[in-house]
């Protein structure tokens, strides 16, 4: 896949300094991000990449950022290329976001399938605070008993740690109903102070793994439920179309799909059916 454009910023004034991403540096960079997940780089993020990289030159003793680019792109240093992606695509999240999501799932989705196995994608799950969510929406309709499990899937090797630790600044989790913070949370002490531990029976049920959304999702599918939210934001209509196919393919018919509110698939090709604004569903048999 070839970067097709990366915008620039009219007026903006070239960085200086051995530390500086220059535009050969950063077109550089920014076509292997969206090589390997599709997400364009506009130059208007520019100084935020320099800035996350900075640290990373103090840690591996490298004098400028065209030594370091030379180094994380060379074909044998796959871990590095790794920590690259991990460091330009991570995103802060918590618990309980667009919470008419939740409703709609308890009160909609969910009751229809007691009784039954059931199988939930967090499909960019970042720390795993939406992946919990899932696992407590899922506790309180389906009981801690049910048949299910949740699958919590990002590109970011750092994130996934942070998921399966399962520990959390208690300030992320301020959204959550305060029955399901009761029921689903352990509050740390001492050292921890301050964080939330979720409930090591909920933890057991949600299963991690790293997954490129570029690519089809085999392991563990058929889903009944896929959540996939303020992700399509940053992909252009092309690589847009490319997932949603990936995702059609991974559910189950009659599976549902959640996107944010402030996404949507028009435009796309898509079989799949709006139920309401952001939610979707693949047609049955």
């Amino acid at each position: 896949m070839a970067l097709l454009e990366v915008e620039r910023s009219l007026g903006r004034a070239p960085e200086s300094g051995s530390s500086a991403l220059d535009e050969a540096g950063f077109r550089r960079l920014a076509e292997f991000i969206w090589d390997e997940t599709g997400i364009l780089l506009t130059a208007a993020k520019r100084p935020m990449v320099s800035a996350r990289l900075q640290r990373r030159l103090r840690e591996l003793g490298c004098d400028t950022l065209s030594t370091y680019l030379d180094r994380a792109l060379a074909p044998a240093e796959d871990r590095e290329r790794q920590h690259l992606i991990d460091l330009l695509t991570t995103n802060e999240t918590f618990f309980y976001r667009e919470p008419a999501h939740f409703a709609y799932l308890v009160s909609e989705v969910l009751p229809a399938y007691r009784g039954q196995r059931m199988r939930v994608w967090s499909a960019a799950c970042s720390s795993g605070e939406e992946a919990y969510t899932l696992a407590m929406a899922l506790a309180e309709v389906l009981g801690l008993r049910g048949d299910w499990s949740v699958l919590g899937t990002d590109i970011s090797t750092r994130m996934l740690a942070q998921a399966h630790q399962g520990l959390y600044p208690l300030e992320r989790a301020k959204h959550l109903p305060r029955l399901w913070l009761e029921r689903y949370c352990l509050k740390g002490v001492r050292g921890q102070a301050g964080y939330i531990l979720i409930d090591p029976r909920l933890q057991k049920r949600v299963s991690w793994d790293q997954h490129n959304l570029l690519h089809p999702r085999r392991e563990g599918a058929p889903f009944d439920i896929v959540f996939l939210r303020n992700v399509l934001i940053y992909f252009d209509r092309a690589v847009k179309q490319r997932v949603i196919e990936c995702l059609y393919e991974a559910l189950r018919p009659g599976g549902w799909l959640f996107i944010s509110h402030v996404e949507s698939l028009q435009g796309l090709r898509t079989p799949l059916v709006m139920q309401r604004p952001s939610v979707f569903r693949r047609p049955p048999g």
